[in-house]
């Protein structure tokens, strides 16, 4: 007992100084906002939600997380989408593959996203139509409100390439895309 109270004196005093020191008066708490994945400080006029669009780089599908001031239903994401890469996105080498397709309406019935293209017969073929197709589809798929997309044109269901080169005429999913994601 007379070796163990040293021992627990000498443990108590150890575990007494390892305490936070009080302040005299409250101070005020420095808050550093809202941080990016990486730690740095996000700007204020970034926006409190994020919206995952997919535009293109080197051929391929890139998933970019963009701040949106609020949440957006399927309709403004695909108008972000089709307004293209921000600037900051176009230097870090990101395009799009819409620029010659013109969508002109999105129906949503249920968890189906019906897109209506533009008479086909005054656009331009691409070959890199179906990197413009996948955005799309992506795009609207990773919102929980959409599960699948279906494109239409003149009234008609629009033959559309996936990813492995063949064509569908009904609902698309990511996975129709999965071989072109980065």
């Amino acid at each position: 007992m007379r070796r163990a109270f040293p021992l627990l004196l000498a443990m108590l005093l150890v575990v007494s100084g390892c305490g936070v020191p009080l302040d005299r008066e409250p101070r005020a708490i420095e808050t550093p906002g809202r941080l990016d994945a990486s730690g740095n400080p996000v700007p204020a006029e970034a926006g409190s939600t994020v919206a995952r669009l997919y535009l293109v780089r080197d051929g391929r599908l890139v998933r970019v997380p963009r701040r949106v001031p609020g949440p957006l239903s399927p309709r403004q994401q695909l108008d972000a989408l089709l307004a293209g890469p921000t600037a900051e996105e176009s230097a870090d080498g990101l395009t799009s593959a819409l620029t010659t397709m013109t969508v002109t309406d999105l129906h949503l019935a249920g968890r189906r996203a019906t897109i209506t293209i533009a008479d086909r017969a005054d656009q331009l073929v691409r070959t890199d139509e179906v990197l413009a197709f996948g955005q799309i589809v992506c795009t609207l798929t990773s919102q929980t409100d959409v599960g699948t997309v279906s494109f239409v044109s003149g009234g008609q269901a629009l033959g559309v390439p996936r990813a492995d080169g063949s064509l569908a005429e009904g609902s698309l999913t990511v996975a129709d895309y999965s071989g072109l994601l980065d």
